[in-house]
């Protein structure tokens, strides 16, 4: 059974730096990629970032590129997001996902493709 397990969410302040982790277990976690969304309470579930199974290939939303950067670690079987100048926007649970594909495609972006997801980590922006 496929499991992903986020880590790392806490509260910073505006302008602060995270770096969340998945943890994943239960199948070849190399093989597939690996996406970050988040959720804003009272909003949708929106994509973040992507990274292809090799981490050659990545993929961002554009309210977070240049600031969010995606990484994994095959041998350690985790990927990472780290993530730089936050501000209130920001503030969410963010969520690790898995589905069944390498590499990367636009339709990544789509939280539907994705089979298996963690529980999710608070981040919480504050002024």
């Amino acid at each position: 059974q496929v499991q992903l397990v986020e880590s790392g969410g806490g509260l910073v302040q505006v302008g602060g730096s995270l770096r969340l982790s998945c943890l994943a277990s239960g199948r070849t976690f190399n093989r597939y990629a690996v996406a970050w969304f988040r959720q804003a309470l009272g909003e949708e579930r929106e994509f973040v970032a992507v990274i292809n199974w090799t981490g050659e290939g990545t993929d961002y939303a554009d309210s977070v590129k240049g600031r969010f950067t995606i990484s994994r670690d095959n041998a350690k079987n985790t990927a990472y997001l780290q993530m730089n100048s936050l501000n209130l926007e920001d503030t969410a649970v963010y969520f690790c996902a898995q589905g069944s594909l390498g590499i990367l495609a636009p339709s990544l972006r789509n939280s539907g493709r994705y089979d298996y997801w963690g529980p999710g980590t608070q981040v919480i922006v504050s002024s």
